[in-house]
């Protein structure tokens, strides 16, 4: 029994272990300019300046964005048993897209408020832990802290920050405009040590926690009454679970803009995969995230040979994530 559950584990995460480390390989030795391991090693070399300052670090920072979002959502669909459910549903995309927004208008993308840190990453990542208050709030006021109540207090948080953004968009400057449209869109640029070291920090602690508390997430699973006869604090655990996945959300959000259906398609493939186990799907969402969002990155950077300019990757996102999730949706109907 033991060595079964251990096979159950190995297999699925060694299997999506060595999917990372394969695309991680592409991603560093491909893009707008490959790269070969011998100019890479050839010391102050324009090979070695865009390998070890400008690919590592972005490669580096889509695997952390990309974990924080499909971990996110892996736990939030199984939290809500949404399989719809998605890491921004709950408000924290509109609370990071507003609180960046105004920093852009007020031109505060040059000015750092922490070392390392831009003032646009950190009044997104305010604005996310702001919005995840006032969904926590407004489903307590509503009588109980459901599932339901909390996405749709988020539902309706993200409806006003879209329109509290569409004001802001009318009265800015042209150029600032720009800024502000690039950044809503979903961008994955060089970031320092110091703000990667952060999010990673962040990324990693929000998601080992998620892990620890899949046993009580699968309790969760099986419906609230059965889970409170079972002796899991219902309540407590889901505002555990809230904040874990705003706080692996806003992160990412905050330095990298509005990147849609990573949260949403890799768990659902994942889950297909390997079942609903929490202590299984969400660690190999978790490392599929990193895989897909560097792929999508990837072919962001190659796209530049052709149009002399790199999409924003959040469009290369949902460009690949819409119609897939919409194929799955499909099978899924047909299947049932």
């Amino acid at each position: 029994m033991a060595a079964a559950r251990a096979k159950s584990w190995v297999i699925p995460v060694l299997a999506s272990v060595g999917l990372l480390l394969v695309c991680t390989a592409l991603c560093l030795a491909f893009g707008d300019q490959p790269l070969t391991f011998a100019q890479v090693m050839t010391p102050e070399s324009s090979q070695e300046t865009i390998f070890f300052s400008l690919r590592l670090p972005r490669v580096i920072l889509a695997a952390l964005v990309g974990m924080a979002l499909a971990a996110a959502g892996s736990t939030l669909q199984a939290m809500t048993r949404n399989p719809l459910a998605d890491p921004f549903v709950l408000g924290v995309s509109g609370g990071s897209a507003l609180g960046a927004t105004v920093a852009l208008a007020l031109g505060l993308s040059a000015f750092t408020l922490i070392p390392g840190v831009s003032a646009v990453s950190v009044l997104a990542l305010f604005g996310a832990i702001g919005a995840t208050g006032v969904v926590m709030v407004v489903g307590r006021l509503a009588g109980r802290e459901s599932s339901g109540a909390t996405l749709l207090a988020g539902v309706i948080f993200n409806a006003f920050s879209l329109a509290a953004i569409t004001f802001i968009k009318a009265l800015v400057a042209p150029d600032k405009l720009g800024e502000v449209l690039f950044w809503l869109a979903g961008t994955l640029g060089v970031e320092s040590r110091s703000t990667l070291l952060a999010l990673a920090v962040v990324v990693l602690g929000s998601t080992g926690a998620m892990m620890l508390a899949a046993p009580r997430l699968n309790l969760l699973m099986l419906g609230e009454d059965d889970a409170q006869v079972l002796g899991l604090d219902v309540r407590r655990t889901r505002r555990m679970l809230l904040l874990l996945t705003s706080l692996a959300v806003s992160a990412a959000v905050s330095v990298a803009g509005l990147i849609g259906f990573v949260g949403l398609v890799v768990p659902h493939l994942v889950r297909l995969a390997v079942g609903a186990d929490q202590r299984i799907a969400i660690p190999v969402s978790a490392i599929c995230g990193a895989a897909f969002l560097m792929v999508a990155d990837l072919g962001a950077r190659v796209l530049f040979q052709v149009f002399n300019t790199e999409p924003p990757v959040g469009v290369l996102t949902s460009m690949i994530g819409g119609p897939l999730f919409l194929l799955l949706l499909i099978r899924s109907r047909r299947v049932a």
